[in-house]
């Protein structure tokens, strides 16, 4: 799961990164949704901070750079 927002250049580039890798993952605009806002808030202690990624495991990353996400991936 990413959540972020259109206008936001950090999210472009981390979905390309996914995207690059065949990665399927569903996209939601923590603008357009407020259960989106929320769940990103519960996650980083009240910030809204992204993108914010949520892997099936549980765990998540908040603004990684492309260093970070790749490093993640490939665990």
């Amino acid at each position: 799961m990413v959540y972020g927002a259109s206008w936001c250049p950090d999210v472009r580039r981390s979905r390309a990164l996914l995207d690059g890798r065949g990665i399927a993952y569903e996209y939601v605009d923590v603008e357009a949704s407020e259960q989106a806002d929320a769940a990103v808030r519960v996650l980083q202690d009240g910030a809204r901070r992204i993108p914010t990624i949520v892997w099936p495991d549980g765990g998540h990353l908040v603004e990684p750079s492309d260093e970070e996400l790749a490093a993640y991936l490939d665990r």
